[in-house]
């Protein structure tokens, strides 16, 4: 295979050959103008610091042919790219409100919830942060996310908060971004070549009144009725419904957990068990009567990591119809941590269990290059306590991986590069970059009730 070092000039000429259009009408450039300047275009070669650092780490990684670069772009071009849990682009803070805050002496919990504000809806409030949103978004050619939009947990009005944000974001952004709520939402929204989020929730929603099991689940219903498509079962810790992944015990389904999943496979609900322990994703996977999923997990085959699921758990899952999406999380990929090692899981997947049931589920998100600027200056926090959902056993998170770059969520294109190198089908690559998590999103609201 050829395995020359790309130099920034032959990426601008193969990228320039790929007569790349521009993704969305609201991008900040015209097809017209890209394919007459096509220095210009942000996708081709970019000015921006942290896409071209991954770009150029994504390629020294691959190493493509210039034949391979050409096919796996194009291909990349006219997909439906469905990130199977993710993030939209987070916009950097603003200074002055953050500063305000930390003088005022604000708690913990206004500052966390004050900073996500801000990263999650300013690309709607400020031109800067705008451009940035969606150069991201055109530079990655993704058309939707099955964004999170609940906070761990199960508290209805903590679920609330990110559900609000992007509602608010999509609001406000209309043109470029739309909250899909169908799955031909999804469909229209490549066809306009514009980008929509297509919303999950990070818990299953219990107001704790206990007046009964209908009453306790009725939330469900609620939360799908405002937009949510998706829920976690678990998150790491254990709750009402079953053990999350860092429980040592790893319990199953509790009698209510058989209960929820049951009233979202009625409400037309995907049920996601990407956080939960493996016997409470086998129990899960079951008793769901619909397609499931584990949205952002790596196969423990290739990484016996919590965050991982084994292949009975894997199989249980898919032969419910459903899916695994291969996350990006260098320490849970194991290998190099790079984009290499993602397509190690792709194949693992796709070898043992067809590549009908395996998505992409990125679970990181692009940060705003006026990230930096924002917090400059501003006074440290000092030490916080741990949240409570955020169980992570010693040496889950973090590592050194020095080619964590090349899994930079605006590398989407790279991916596709990647699988057209590893001989992939151009029917199946399209399958793993969107067309299975639409699929499982079509079952699953098939003949859903509307009360």
């Amino acid at each position: 295979m050829h395995t020359f070092g790309w130099s920034r000039r032959e990426w601008l000429a193969t990228l320039a050959a790929a007569a790349w259009p521009a993704w969305s009408a609201h991008s900040a450039f015209a097809a017209d103008d890209t394919a007459a300047n096509p220095e210009r275009d942000p996708l081709l070669i970019t000015e921006h610091p942290g896409i071209a650092k991954c770009r150029d780490m994504g390629l020294e990684v691959l190493q493509p042919t210039r034949a391979q670069l050409l096919k796996g772009l194009e291909l990349h071009r006219r997909s439906l790219v469905f990130d199977a849990y993710g993030f939209a682009p987070r916009a950097a803070w603003d200074h002055d409100r953050m500063l305000a805050a930390l003088e005022a002496h604000s708690s913990d919990v206004e500052l966390n919830d004050l900073q996500e504000e801000m990263s999650m809806t300013r690309a709607a409030l400020d031109a800067a942060e705008r451009a940035e949103f969606a150069t991201a978004f055109h530079c990655a050619g993704v058309t939707a996310i099955f964004q999170n939009a609940g906070e761990e947990g199960q508290d209805p009005l903590r679920l609330m908060k990110r559900l609000a944000r992007f509602t608010f974001l999509a609001d406000r952004l209309r043109g470029t971004l739309q909250r899909a709520t169908l799955p031909e939402d999804i469909v229209a929204a490549h066809q306009a070549g514009q980008h929509c989020l297509y919303l999950t929730g990070n818990g299953v929603p219990l107001p704790s009144t206990w007046i009964s099991v209908e009453e306790e689940l009725s939330y469900i219903r609620l939360f799908y009725q405002l937009g949510i498509r998706m829920m976690h079962v678990t998150y790491n810790r254990r709750n009402l419904l079953g053990d999350g992944c860092a429980e040592k015990a790893n319990g199953g389904l509790s009698d209510l957990g058989r209960a929820a999943i049951a009233e979202m496979n009625r409400v037309g609900v995907i049920v996601d068990v990407a956080h939960s322990g493996w016997q409470t994703s086998l129990e899960a996977a079951q008793v769901s009567t619909k397609p499931m999923v584990a949205s952002h997990t790596v196969c423990a085959g290739l990484r016996n990591h919590i965050r991982a699921k084994p292949d009975e758990v894997i199989r249980a899952i898919c032969d419910t119809g459903g899916l695994i999406g291969i996350c990006w999380i260098p320490n849970f990929l194991g290998g190099g941590g790079d984009i290499a090692a993602l397509l190690d899981h792709i194949d693992y997947a796709v070898k043992k269990f067809g590549a009908e049931h395996v998505a992409i589920g990125t679970d990181v998100a692009h940060t705003s290059q006026h990230a930096a600027a924002a917090t400059k200056g501003l006074p440290p926090r000092g030490r916080q306590r741990t949240r409570y959902e955020a169980l992570w056993p010693e040496g889950a998170l973090g590592g050194q991986w020095p080619r964590s770059a090349s899994l930079g969520w605006t590398n989407w294109p790279l991916v596709t590069v990647g699988l057209v190198q590893r001989g992939y089908s151009d029917d199946d690559i399209q399958k793993i970059l969107g067309g299975n998590m639409l699929r499982v999103c079509r079952e699953v609201l098939t003949d859903h009730p509307v009360s």
